[in-house]
């Protein structure tokens, strides 16, 4: 016979955003003199070769991408969380936004000085990558869509062009480790790494 399971009870909840838990992401983009500008974001998500990202559009990354159309998707891992909440409240837009204004933003030029960061060349597109960011996947963009009942954010769909890993992360047959390897987690406005290993997919080769 098989018992009847005790199930958790749920409630209705409004809560205000849905960071429910997602990696952190330092997109780099290119200025407009050719400098690069790290945005902090966690709104990210791969199928394949294909990243989408979600932005606000008064950000200068949207503006960098729409002249522009490359990236970095520097991954973040938790050692960095001090860094990535270091430039939460910078822009690069030198005229501030007033809603991002309203809510603490200020313009800051060279943001990878600001934090303490480290500027590496890329090879296949532009922008530099974030050194210190364990998984640095090169991107140039295919699609930038403004959803019309939130003209506020834009989706951005890009392809991996080159991917760069540290060594230490790295096994054979260029395998990233699950067990060296833990991105930074954004949960509910909370910095996380990951927890002990519970399992993995039966597609795993590693």
């Amino acid at each position: 016979m098989i018992e009847n399971k005790i199930l958790p009870e749920s409630v209705v909840i409004e809560p205000k955003i849905l960071y429910y838990g997602t990696p952190v992401v330092l997109l780099s983009t290119l200025n407009e003199d050719g400098t690069t500008n790290v945005t902090p974001m966690s709104s990210s998500w791969a199928l394949g070769r294909r990243i989408v990202l979600g932005l606000g559009v008064e950000g200068k990354a949207v503006e960098n991408l729409n002249r522009c159309g490359e990236c970095v998707v520097n991954v973040a891992d938790p050692s960095l969380w001090h860094q990535v909440e270091t430039l939460a409240p910078f822009t690069g837009r030198r005229e501030v936004p007033d809603e991002k204004r309203k809510l603490g933003y200020r313009h800051e030029k060279n943001k990878f000085a600001a934090a303490g960061l480290t500027e590496q060349q890329s090879r296949e597109v532009q922008p530099d990558r974030v050194a210190e960011c364990p998984l640095q996947i090169e991107a140039v963009v295919k699609h930038i869509r403004i959803p019309d009942d939130m003209p506020f954010f834009a989706v951005i769909e890009v392809d991996a062009v080159c991917v760069h890993a540290h060594q230490d992360i790295v096994t054979e047959k260029d395998h990233v480790s699950p067990e060296k390897w833990s991105p930074l987690i954004y949960n509910f406005r909370h910095y996380f790494g990951l927890g002990p290993e519970l399992g993995k997919s039966f597609k795993s080769e590693t």
